[in-house]
């Protein structure tokens, strides 16, 4: 079972025969790659996630990041465990060749970050951060900046982080306060106080690269006055090494309740030195710069979630596999020997759910994945924009649609545990626990849904959305021609066909009256997601279908056949709860918005 990660056979058929990848080849930036170097770079990804992340996830979570001594100490097996991750390249793994990478389609990267993320999620939350990191200075910072941070970012020595929330502001981003003077020498001097920064300090890299939302003294005010500024926790002399301290000073920790092993931090800059930061692009530009490392981070929290409920689905399929408990209803023997857990409808349907979310949601972190590649590297202009495009669309719904059912997913592997599964002997608690924070960071849920009604719904006269629909049409269109899948076509273009006639609606509605019409944002997500997460699954069938008939031997039948049989599942069970969602929004119920404050 690949250490109870994500399934080989699983990720090979949704990145070859589902996704064809492969067609990327002919694109000159991956000549030369080719499937056996793929998969030599995701086995060596399965095995250091499985000999070096997994083994300490549980010791992370119990062992916390303290102050000693005033240094922050993680749990030792982290820092070998990153390092063993950067050493086999995956830091750089996307990186130009010339600047030491290898080159590789994001999907691929993506596909391997798989299994370190189900592995454990919150050391692989270092690299994640830097490699977001490292993409925005590439996109974003001079050649200086590039010059000096990037090969050390690629290589591990340095680790990244991103610097917005304040202890008043929280998501609220155009409170931020912190400030940003210019210098004589064109650096700034910044001063302030950031809260909940995820690896803002520790020992596990010679330096850190922060990188910081604050104003310049002339910065209108809301989002449109914040300038992004490159801060190290050490000043560099001498090209990248690190030498003096930066007065970027750790006032504290946040203690979680999952997630433990990523340090989590308030930091106070320039309170008792000098906090000097290099101005990435021009002033007042900071936020549309931070998006880059923003969107990616949404993309990546929804992954993380998938990751946790892949794992979770695994464990509680082995323990329902494993653990006898009970008769069948009509067996009333007491004498006769239990059955396994499996044998039990309700266990079958927990565990259904759990598949369908898990491996439903790898195929759509994937396909996302896919878009970016096809953004930065597809022949066609067209193309390449109409992939930007539906990426936008797409990413609040992979963050927030997603994590919450993740959380769902990890709620019933719990379940399925029973007792012991409340117990800390198996680790599905711990994958709950860890996976709550995903509907709250990286810009909470309930903004993501804010963000997709108010801002991606009528995003370049409703371009993002008729991608979004255009996308759905082809899969119909695909599936209505395959006898077993006929009906599913038609209940997804019935749900969509109301979906669209509420989105023409809407769209008026937020221009008259947008405070009204945003406080049902929730219920147009949630009827977002079941309807994209159908649509995944139809696509997943249909590939089946049409790879059953030449299936090689009883196993690969039985693969094939449970993604057929997963998308009757979530046809029967998942998509009509959109249903109670598009009832709403259809009906203008404004109860939300309407409720008196003092009457809550």
């Amino acid at each position: 079972m690949t250490g109870f990660l994500i399934r080989d056979r699983d990720l090979s058929f949704l990145l070859y025969e589902h996704l064809g990848i492969e067609r990327l080849l002919e694109r000159p930036r991956f000549a030369g790659q080719g499937r056996e170097s793929y998969d030599a770079i995701l086995e060596t990804a399965r095995l250091i996630a499985t000999e070096k992340f997994r083994p300490h996830n549980r010791a992370s979570d119990l062992d916390e990041p303290r102050i000693e001594n005033g240094r922050v100490v993680v749990h030792p097996e982290i820092g070998p465990a990153i390092a063993a991750f950067s050493e086999a390249g995956f830091a750089a793994a996307h990186h130009d060749e010339a600047l030491g990478g290898m080159q590789l389609p994001w999907v691929v990267t993506q596909a391997a970050f798989a299994y370190f993320q189900a592995a454990n999620l919150a050391t692989v939350a270092y690299p994640f951060l830097t490699i977001a990191a490292g993409n925005l200075i590439a996109a974003h910072g001079t050649e200086s900046q590039k010059a000096r941070f990037l090969p050390p970012l690629m290589d591990g020595r340095f680790f990244g982080t991103m610097m917005l929330s304040e202890p008043h502001a929280g998501s609220s981003l155009s409170d931020v306060r912190t400030s940003a003077s210019p210098l004589d020498d064109g650096r700034y001097a910044l001063t302030g106080t950031k809260m909940w920064i995820s690896g803002g300090e520790h020992e596990l890299a010679e330096n850190i690269v922060h990188l910081v939302l604050a104003r310049t003294p002339d910065a209108p005010s809301g989002v449109k006055g914040l300038s992004l500024f490159l801060v190290p926790r050490y000043r560099l002399e001498g090209g990248d090494n690190p030498r003096a301290e930066n007065g970027v000073v750790l006032a504290g920790l946040n203690h979680k309740m999952g997630y433990r092993g990523t340090v989590n931090t308030v930091i106070n800059l320039g309170e008792e030195a000098p906090c000097i930061g290099e101005l990435i692009g021009t002033e007042h530009r900071g936020l549309t710069y931070m998006f880059h490392m923003m969107n990616e981070a949404r993309i990546g929290v929804g992954s993380g979630a998938v990751a946790l409920a892949y794992t979770g689905y695994l464990h509680s399929l082995d323990y329902a596999k494993a653990r006898p408990q009970g008769r069948h209803p009509d067996g009333k023997d007491p004498a006769s020997p239990q059955i396994p857990l499996i044998e039990h409808a309700d266990i079958r349907r927990m565990l259904l759910l759990q598949k369908a979310v898990a491996e439903g949601g790898l195929a759509l972190c994937l396909e996302a994945a896919l878009l970016v590649d096809d953004q930065r590297t597809h022949p066609d202009a067209d193309a390449r924009r109409d992939a930007g495009l539906l990426l936008d669309f797409l990413t609040p719904i992979l963050k927030s649609f997603l994590s919450d059912r993740a959380l769902e997913a990890n709620d019933a592997a719990i379940q399925i545990h029973g007792g012991a599964g409340y117990t800390r002997d198996f680790p599905v608690e711990q994958f709950w626990r860890d996976n709550r924070l995903n509907p709250i960071h990286e810009g909470a849920n309930g903004i993501q849904a804010i963000d997709l009604m108010g801002r991606k719904l009528g995003q370049v006269d409703g371009r993002s959305f008729a991608l979004f629909m255009d996308g759905i049409a082809e899969i119909v269109g695909k599936a209505r021609a395959t006898d077993g899948l006929a009906r599913h076509a038609t209940a997804l273009e019935e749900a969509t066909r109301r979906f669209a006639g509420l989105a023409g609606q809407l769209l008026p509605a937020l221009r008259q009256e947008p405070r009204r019409t945003l406080a049902n944002a929730a219920a147009f997500m949630e009827a977002a997601g079941y309807i994209i997460l159908a649509r995944a699954w139809l696509a997943q069938a249909a590939t089946a279908e049409r790879l059953l008939p030449t299936a090689d031997g009883a196993e690969e039948r039985a693969f094939l056949n449970g993604k057929i049989e997963i998308c009757g599942f979530v046809f029967g069970w998942l998509l009509p709860r959109a249903k109670p969602a598009l009832n709403l929004l259809e009906s203008g119920d404004d109860t939300v918005f309407r409720m008196p404050v003092d009457s809550f």
